[in-house]
């Protein structure tokens, strides 16, 4: 096979991957931000090639376009104590708590090259949340009426994207293992449903790395990615730093 036909193939072999990059801990802002940027340059391409970003947040709420102030429950003085801050984002869902032990899932996707509609998306993240928590022996379940994963104890993952272009941003959020205090601080959809963790619910330590491993496996799958590529980081990323606060 000559190296010119060898080449093709390679490039044609990266351009239907999923580019995975493991973020660690990120501001909101700056995890945004990124996807922006991502946004742009997907949408450019004429492959399926697709990014999924993973990470954790500092504590922040963050307001989708169906959220309220009402659906905050922590007073002022509660956020300011603990400096809780409030951000209004183009995603779809509305009010999201964010802390250490959340795993943050971006998914930067050509949904029309993919030939994947607005609600086969919300499918596949959810399909591919549930299965990952199914991995660690939690049984769960999703419905067509609220966005989301959930189990008896209550809610465990949130989900609220936005389409640019065809191409998807923000993504889904599961609860690994982040302090309960801040859960509580917003109100979970459907009202009187409570948010919960995959560490409270089968009440043992849950490793972060099993659970992003597993999630990069669920989604490729979900996706019909047969290759993924793992990077630690991504060169866009700019980064802040400022004190975390671990409880509420």
């Amino acid at each position: 096979m000559s190296s010119a036909l060898l080449n093709t193939t390679s490039a044609t072999a990266h351009a239907a991957s999923l580019e995975v990059y493991l973020l660690g801990m990120v501001e909101l802002d700056a995890a945004i931000a990124l996807q922006e940027r991502l946004v742009y340059e997907i949408s450019g391409r004429a492959d399926r090639q697709g990014v999924l970003l993973l990470c954790e947040h500092p504590p922040v709420i963050s307001m989708g376009r169906e959220a309220s102030r009402s659906q905050i429950l922590a007073d002022p003085h509660d956020l300011e104590a603990c400096e809780m801050d409030v951000r209004w984002v183009a995603r779809g869902g509305g009010a999201f708590v964010h802390a250490p032990g959340q795993l943050a899932v971006y998914l930067i996707l050509p949904l029309d090259r993919l030939d994947c509609g607005l609600m086969s998306f919300r499918e596949s993240v959810e399909v591919a949340i549930a299965e990952t928590c199914r991995d660690v022996m939690m049984t769960v379940k999703r419905t067509s009426d609220s966005p989301g994963v959930w189990c008896r104890g209550g809610q465990l993952a949130s989900f609220g994207a936005a389409v640019k272009n065809w191409v998807s941003y923000h993504g889904a959020f599961l609860n690994v293992s982040p302090d309960h205090s801040f859960l509580s601080m917003v109100e979970s959809s459907p009202v009187g449903e409570r948010m919960t963790s995959l560490e409270a619910q089968l009440k043992r330590p849950i490793p972060m790395h099993r659970i992003r491993e597993s999630v990069i496996q669920n989604i490729s799958r979900s996706f019909s990615y047969e290759r993924f590529h793992v990077y630690t980081g991504h060169p866009l990323l700019k980064r802040t730093t400022r004190k975390v606060c671990q409880h509420a």
